[in-house]
């Protein structure tokens, strides 16, 4: 197959060769890719290239029919890259032995979930509820969370990938609502010849902070990042060649770098944890009137405390005359980037679980999965979700090892 100098697309298909050859321990499994039910949520988990290669690997697929249609993927793609359609979600769940959802399951589908189920999903930590992680552990479900999942070389492969993607959009959408016609300050970010910039906050040095100061000086915007790890300030002064401004996260640096702010992106969190409350109610209160707070973090609680979820069909509220934005899913409005990112990290994820023989098998060799399991046989596994919803928990390792 011809590739054109751009198509990348197609390059990121072609990371993920077929592989010719499996292990002796390995098994078929079945995989459901339900369609996405949560509001304004249009990725999904695989690609009809990823589902050729699971195919390719002896695994069956299940499409939930119109599943990729706000990716531009057809159910025809899908039934040709070797995957059955399914037209019926309840079906779909009955089905299949491990389902690939980006949006936690809803009050239906948690009813649709089938017992000793494989749930590879994100859990939205700033919504969750406890009643959901009793329903999958009554229901003995191994879940497997997007948040958690993190390797040996302690990076979060799909939280990477979609905050990426989050930190750029963030400054491409705090641009739109500076305009006059979104009710800004009908300001430029990079201003012009003999007008000065304008100036974005940035809180939190992490990978959305840092893609989010890259696009911002693409733009030519006066950049400020906020942290409370000098490490990573360090880190991303030298990154980005000393372009921006930085300072530490306290009381008295907030408040005046608010004050001049035309914009606010707020990306400050600790992973697999609620998001911290770094600005205050009367730091907003202090800013311009017509400046953008994007709070990039909203699906994790928020970074500020005047946010609040929003959804893409209805983005922005103003709070003391300050637009913000906070829509959880904002990968979601870039769904078929979004999705060809998730397809090229979760296909080998699934991969190793058949080759493994299993999900007990894969756990105790694969420390991605291992250390993205929150729930397994009848347990809680994450120390952070027992303390947040006063749990009691198991360690995974030794949930494993104990065969139970």
């Amino acid at each position: 197959m011809d590739i054109k100098p751009l198509d990348t697309e197609q390059i990121g298909i072609k990371t993920l060769e077929k592989r010719l050859m499996t292990s002796e321990s390995s098994v078929s499994l079945k995989i459901g890719l339900p369609k996405e039910v949560s509001v304004d949520e249009r990725r999904l988990s695989l690609t009809p290239g990823g589902v050729s290669i699971l195919r390719a690997n002896n695994h069956e697929i299940y499409v939930e029919s119109d599943a990729g249609e706000d990716a531009f993927f057809s159910d025809e793609e899908y039934a040709d890259a070797g995957a059955e359609i399914i037209y019926n979600p309840e079906d779909l769940y009955k089905k299949s032995e491990l389902l690939v959802k980006i949006a936690p399951p809803n009050d239906t589908e948690l009813n649709w979930i089938q017992p000793d189920q494989v749930l590879i999903s994100a859990l939205h930590l700033g919504n969750m509820e406890k009643e959901f992680l009793s329903a999958l552990i009554e229901k003995g479900i191994a879940g497997i969370g997007y948040e958690f999942i993190r390797g040996d070389d302690a990076e979060f492969p799909i939280v990477r990938m979609m905050h990426e993607i989050t930190g750029s959009m963030a400054v491409q959408i705090a641009a739109h609502y500076l305009e006059n016609s979104s009710n800004g300050q009908g300001i430029m970010l990079g201003g012009i010849s003999g007008i000065p910039p304008a100036t974005v906050v940035i809180l939190g040095a992490g990978i959305i902070g840092e893609y989010a100061a890259r696009t911002a000086l693409g733009y030519g915007a006066q950049v400020f990042v906020m942290d409370n790890d000098l490490a990573q300030l360090r880190r991303l002064e030298n990154s980005l060649d000393r372009r921006i401004i930085t300072a530490t996260a306290n009381h008295q640096y907030l408040s005046s770098a608010l004050e001049f702010a035309d914009v606010v992106i707020g990306a400050a969190m600790t992973e697999g944890e609620r998001a911290p409350i770094w600005v205050t109610e009367s730091m907003v209160a202090n800013m311009k009137e017509g400046s953008v707070i994007v709070d990039t973090v909203i699906d994790q609680g928020g970074c500020i405390s005047t946010s609040r979820p929003t959804t893409h069909s209805e983005p922005v509220f103003s709070e003391h005359d300050v637009i913000h934005y906070c829509v959880p899913n904002i990968p979601s409005n870039v769904a078929r980037t979004a999705t060809y990112a998730l397809n090229n990290v979760l296909v080998p994820y699934l991969l190793a679980i058949g080759d493994a023989g299993g999900i007990r098998k894969c756990l105790w060799s694969n420390t991605a999965l291992r250390n993205g399991t929150y729930i397994y046989k009848n347990h809680l596994t994450k120390k952070s979700l027992a303390t947040q919803f006063d749990m009691p928990y198991r360690e995974i390792e030794m949930l494993i090892a104990s065969q139970i």
